[in-house]
């Protein structure tokens, strides 16, 4: 049973006569008449009686009829469905991202994405840069956002934007207004984010690059959110390293100060799967950026 068999049959039993549905079909008599035989043929069932030179539906031709109407009418459905996903006039893109990029950067422009598609339904889910690598991954998140470079078989990476992470205490704190070298940042309290966070792997990144033994920083606390993270500084003896992006509101009402030390600049990197094709949603939103 084809759809152009359930065509032809509706078109047949609407009129109930052949050569009329033929010609609304755009198609011959032999063809439309081909078309209810092959049914009635391939379910050893007839659907009409020829009543001279008319016809008439059998009983069985009358409960088939709303249920080949309901089959059409539902692959018309299908068809604007995907009429509507093509053209974003529905649809959904799943994004996973981590903290600093969803915080800082992504939401300007999931706003616009969202302005000039507000059909399309946006789901961003926030964890740290290790998590959304495996969203990504594993198909969870079309779309995957994080800090710095991340090994993955199966990712592609695509630069986006381009940030820095910088070292910060509070105004009162013993380095602020030295000249602060890398033994004193061995010595200092750190706060820092917890394993995983790409801020955190940055960090360390640099620090070794600088030349220095990681493990004998003293990391006191580690805390889940570039803003936890800030208020510990804030309220206590000790420094932190997290992206210009986070910190800048806390430098501009006078709570932190940017410490004198250079650390390394970092990209914002977008994550797709090699082996997995944009959705219309994503592929849009990626030529937004």
């Amino acid at each position: 049973m084809t759809l152009d068999q359930l065509k032809i049959f509706v078109a047949v039993a609407e009129r109930l006569h052949m050569t009329k549905a033929a010609e609304a079909m755009n198609v011959t008599q032999s063809a439309a008449s081909a078309a209810i035989a092959a049914l009635e043929t391939q379910h050893d069932i007839r659907l009409f009686d020829r009543v001279g030179r008319g016809l008439t539906l059998t009983d069985a031709g009358k409960i088939f009829l709303p249920e080949a109407k309901a089959v059409l009418a539902r692959a018309l459905a299908a068809t604007a469905c995907l009429r509507d996903l093509s053209e974003l006039r529905r649809g959904e893109l799943s994004i996973a991202a981590s903290q600093t990029v969803a915080s800082y950067w992504l939401p300007s422009r999931l706003a616009r994405f969202t302005h000039d598609y507000p059909q399309v339904d946006v789901k961003l889910t926030v964890r740290n840069t290790a998590v959304v690598a495996e969203a990504v991954e594993e198909g969870t998140a079309q779309l995957g956002f994080v800090e710095g470079r991340v090994d993955g078989a199966k990712l592609d990476h695509r630069r986006v934007a381009v940030d820095r992470i910088a070292v910060y205490a509070a105004p009162l704190h013993a380095f602020v207004g030295a000249a602060v070298n890398l033994e004193m940042l061995l010595s200092a309290r750190w706060v820092l984010r917890e394993e995983g966070s790409g801020t955190r792997a940055m960090f360390l990144q640099s620090m070794n690059d600088h030349g220095a033994d990681v493990d004998r920083l003293r990391i006191e606390l580690e805390l889940p959110s570039n803003e936890a993270v800030l208020t510990a500084v804030e309220s206590g003896p000790f420094v932190t390293a997290v992206s210009r992006l986070a910190a800048q509101p806390f430098v501009d009402s006078g709570r932190l100060v940017e410490l004198p030390f250079e650390l390394a600049e970092r990209s914002f990197e977008l994550l797709t799967h090699r082996e997995r094709q944009f959705s219309h949603a994503a592929r849009a939103f990626v030529e937004l950026l």
